[in-house]
């Protein structure tokens, strides 16, 4: 927001501003000394006339833009705004006659000419005062808007970034707690199983923290730390749990979300064995295309003893509402439900570099 800030006011600088008016001038200038000419004046006196005339009203015009950097009348004053270009008319109208009386005295031809057109001048000062206090205004009404929306904008991001950390810490301590158990249990009966374990606890968690500060990683990353967590669960269930993985060497390189697998085979392998005592087979296939990565779950799936296994959903609703926070899209994680299978459906957009 800083940056963009710096960028418009360098865009409103007084020095680009000025510039503007001495082209504007210049240009205006030859033009008027030219129509005045038509009206028979002299090209010296339709000259001074048309200079004394550009430069009064673009010093009074720069000067307007410069009081409006420093002072914006509120929406409830947007009426002073024309009040002060009609009084800024008045002088430039005066100061106008004042000089040019001063500079051409001898012409009593030209200063009744002046005199007979001070009404159409006084018009002509006045709308070109209103048009510049009209754009100065539509501009700084623009740039508030923009300043508006960039802050809202951050605001929202901050409120995003806080909830994908609380989301994933939230999902953490669940898994942890499960694994102390299990380590717990084997402590007595197995010790050099439980060492193993907490070796690969302190692997899986020491990976997890790395990951905190990422919003996207390599799949081939978050396939190998899914590895650390299978290997865990291999040892808290045995030669019941199987795991077969299919994923091609060629979209290791695609782009998924950090952690967000490990929620997924958690709830595979906490249904799949569930209500069995007979090994399971969970699946985990991968493939993509130059625009998803598409990524399936599957595990065994009895209806009869779901019911009872049923747990708060938190696990799918956390990465749903992930996905939705990181894409803007509620349809990236689907599930489906046969006699045998449940499935979990993910597909995550790949950002084009």
């Amino acid at each position: 927001m800083h940056k963009s800030l710096l960028k418009n006011q360098f865009q409103y600088s007084p020095k680009k501003i000025l510039l503007g008016f001495i082209v504007w001038g210049i240009f205006w200038t030859l033009i008027q000394t030219l129509v005045l000419h038509r009206l028979d004046l002299e090209w010296k006196v339709a000259f001074i006339d048309a200079c004394v005339s550009n430069v009064l009203l673009a010093l009074l015009c720069y000067t307007a833009i410069i009081i409006y950097r420093f002072y914006q009348p509120g929406n409830g004053n947007r009426f002073y705004r024309f009040i002060y270009a009609f009084g800024i008319t008045m002088l430039y109208c005066v100061v106008l006659h004042w000089t040019l009386n001063w500079i051409l005295p001898s012409e009593i031809s030209y200063l009744d000419f002046l005199n007979r057109s001070m009404p159409c001048r006084f018009v002509g000062a006045f709308l070109i005062l209103s048009f510049v206090t009209l754009l100065n205004w539509m501009w700084n009404l623009l740039k508030d808007q923009k300043e508006q929306e960039e802050r809202r904008n951050e605001a929202e991001q901050l409120v995003k970034d806080a909830e994908l950390v609380k989301l994933r810490q939230q999902l953490q301590p669940h898994f942890l707690f499960n694994s102390l158990n299990s380590i717990s249990a084997l402590a007595g009966s197995k010790p050099d199983e439980a060492r193993q374990m907490i070796q690969q606890l302190s692997d899986f968690l020491r990976g997890t923290l790395k990951k905190d500060e990422q919003k996207i990683v390599p799949f081939g990353e978050e396939m190998a730390h899914l590895k650390l967590y299978l290997e865990i669960e291999k040892v808290r269930f045995g030669h019941r749990l199987n795991i077969e993985i299919n994923v091609a060497k060629e979209i290791l390189n695609a782009t998924i979300p950090p952690l967000l697998l490990q929620p997924i085979v958690e709830n595979a392998i906490k249904f799949g064995l569930y209500g069995t005592i007979e090994d399971i087979l969970v699946n985990i296939d991968a493939k993509s295309d130059p625009s998803y990565l598409f990524v399936e779950v599957k595990n065994p799936y009895d209806a009869q003893t779901h019911g009872a296994a049923k747990g708060t959903g938190f696990g799918l609703s956390s990465i749903q509402r992930r996905l939705f926070l990181l894409y803007g899209r509620n349809d990236l994680l689907t599930t489906e439900k046969s006699e045998t299978i449940f499935s979990t459906r993910l597909k995550i957009p790949q950002l084009k570099a």
